[in-house]
């Protein structure tokens, strides 16, 4: 049978590369006594995989990973034992079943991710907000984006499925994924490279940012990542955790 976890991961382990994570939870899954299954071979390994993983110095909410084990265990109790073997700086929040189907699996159904930005240092414009919204509403936003092989511009406006100002900060709910992801320093950066380069009708001027004194510098927080359940062209967003149910 497979189980989804769900955790956090926030402190000094948002530090910790994605292998190092990996390796960590290899050994959490011994020390809690998991009854995860392996695979064969000469060289068995745990049977595992992460949802998206979180780049280095980001916080999260919501991460995923997913897991076949070999035994059922109550969520309730697998969640304790693991939660007492943690370290600070990663939380479970849930272990629930999911669908056998690997094409079900949590990295293959991903479509989107929520995210909550905020200022970490330096400076913004007094009228930031409003910029932003001339930003963020325009029709097209172009970017070039770097790929393995080599680099296109590209139109991420119909990546970005929603956004709002929250207190301080900006949430965004962007396309997350195989197919289709934008992050959000992406985002972020093409914003800031607009600041100070916009015709006088406000719109955007894509270009290479100058250096500023005192410059912006953004945290990323993830708060959800979601599945696409809807139907042909319409779309429905789910998170990961509530496609399982508990053990």
């Amino acid at each position: 049978m497979k189980a989804r976890i769900k955790f956090r991961k926030y402190g000094a382990m948002r530090f910790i590369g994605h292998l190092d994570v990996m390796r960590f939870f290899q050994k959490l899954m011994r020390r809690a006594d998991i009854p995860i299954a392996f695979t064969g071979g000469y060289s068995p390994h745990m049977i595992m995989s992460f949802a998206s993983p979180l780049g280095i110095g980001l916080t999260s909410d919501g991460e995923y990973m997913d897991i076949e084990l070999t035994a059922p265990v109550c969520s309730a109790e697998a969640v304790k034992r693991m939660n007492d073997e943690c370290v600070e700086g990663i939380e479970i929040i849930s272990l629930r079943q999911i669908s056998d189907e690997k094409k079900q699996s949590g990295m293959t159904i991903l479509a989107a991710a929520d995210y909550l930005v905020s200022l970490k240092k330096g400076t913004l414009p007094s009228d930031w907000k409003e910029s932003f919204r001339r930003f963020i509403t325009q029709s097209e936003i172009r970017v070039v984006k770097q790929t393995k092989r080599s680099e296109k511009e590209v139109d991420i406006r119909p990546l970005i499925y929603d956004w709002e100002f929250k207190d301080s900060g900006i949430f965004l709910k962007l396309a997350a994924g195989s197919s289709e992801n934008l992050k959000p320093d992406l985002v972020m950066d093409t914003y800031l490279s607009c600041i100070f380069m916009e015709d006088e009708d406000g719109v955007c001027l894509p270009g290479i940012r100058q250096s500023v004194q005192d410059e912006p510098v953004f945290a990323y927080h993830r708060l959800e990542m979601y599945a696409d359940i809807g139907e042909g062209t319409a779309s429905r967003l789910v998170s990961l955790e509530s496609l399982g149910q508990e053990i």
